[in-house]
């Protein structure tokens, strides 16, 4: 044993097989395994041992994405990323993989794939790091961060005493990452029809929340649906920031609505947590809960902490619920959490509005 985390890459084109086996390669931590074109010849490679994680396309010859998966978590559970096409159809194909147990997605383009793969080597690593610390539906906290990252000032300056009085509209702002697919869709399940106002931000790549909230509205008694700038933040809807774009939370008068806005990386993310999280602190103070949920790194402990000082109630998800506890336990060691709670619980807090 060398120490590396062993990946197996499944895509039926070899030109991606050929720019994975290079990028991957070309991190020490990671060690290429072996390589297939389809679903089924992988699990014929798979007899010779099992990689620490996957890679894989949702669109293959012989077997689909959601069948694959489906049948790696049935005879050997094991992370896998899933590396997407930019497409409709591979949007809404990623969904379904991704709730059939895959944790993680990277995306990549019908032309240029070569150039894109290499000039996402970053994302793609990070992903594959994450993923590798898997123990069957449970992850830890990668390595840390090594860029130089914004803060959410880049976007909106830091809430002063400037938050607006209390009034009977509650708004519920939630932030989320690696694990999140999941976890949102058993959460917004159990929510009835009458519910707070929620705004989301789950790290995810652009055109990939679009699917992701049509799926959801499809399976939840409220409303779910990619935002749109200026939309209403309203009772019975829950409005995911879009990918590669920061949302953030505005109010007029009585009323609240959402602003889909462009900006830098904050944490490495857009849509940042912290920028949503921060604009909840400043235009909803006590009027709001904030739920920060499974995810990598540390985005959203800090805009957490800031509804919090703002009068907000506050909760983090639980480690052994977590698919990934590093979010919740930044914000955690923060101060920024009032409670810390399993999954199952957090349905019952959104409703209420109220953390307790």
């Amino acid at each position: 044993m060398n120490g590396r985390i062993k990946v197996f890459i499944v895509d039926d084109s070899a030109v991606v097989r050929q720019v994975l086996t290079e990028v991957l390669a070309a991190d020490p931590a990671l060690e290429v395994s072996g390589c297939a074109g389809d679903p089924l010849l992988a699990f014929e490679r798979f007899k010779r041992g099992w990689p620490d994680v996957i890679v894989s396309d949702v669109e293959m010859p012989r077997m689909d994405g959601v069948t694959f998966v489906r049948r790696v978590m049935a005879e050997r559970p094991t992370p896998v990323v899933v590396c997407s096409s930019l497409t409709e159809r591979g949007a809404q194909t990623t969904m379904n993989v991704l709730a059939a147990g895959a944790v993680g997605v990277v995306t990549k383009p019908r032309l240029g794939v070569k150039q894109f793969l290499q000039e996402s080597a970053q994302a793609l690593t990070d992903a594959v790091k994450a993923a590798a610390r898997a123990r069957v539906v449970r992850l830890l906290p990668t390595d840390p961060e090594r860029a130089v990252r914004h803060s959410a000032d880049a976007v909106l300056a830091a809430p002063g005493s400037e938050a607006m009085a209390c009034t009977t509209e509650r708004i519920v702002a939630l932030g989320t990452s690696t694990g999140g697919t999941q976890a949102l869709e058993h959460v917004l399940t159990a929510l009835p029809r009458v519910s707070p106002g929620i705004v989301i931000v789950q790290h995810m790549p652009e055109r990939f929340t679009a699917a992701f909230a049509e799926r959801l509205n499809g399976l939840c008694e409220i409303e779910v649906k990619e935002a749109a700038h200026g939309d209403r933040v309203m009772p019975g809807r829950a409005l995911i920031a879009p990918g590669g774009r920061h949302m953030l939370l505005r109010r007029s008068g009585a009323l609240y609505h959402v602003e889909v806005v462009d900006g830098p990386l904050v944490n490495r993310h857009k849509p940042s947590v912290d920028v949503l999280f921060r604009s909840v602190a400043k235009y909803a103070g006590r009027n709001a809960l904030g739920v920060i949920m499974t995810g990598m790194g540390d985005d959203g402990a800090r805009g957490l902490k800031e509804m919090r000082d703002a009068g907000a109630s506050t909760c983090a998800q639980d480690e052994a619920s977590c698919v990934v506890f590093g979010m919740p336990k930044e914000a955690i060691k923060l101060g920024a959490a009032a409670t810390v709670l399993p999954l199952d619980h957090l349905a019952g807090v959104i409703a209420r509005g109220v953390a307790h």
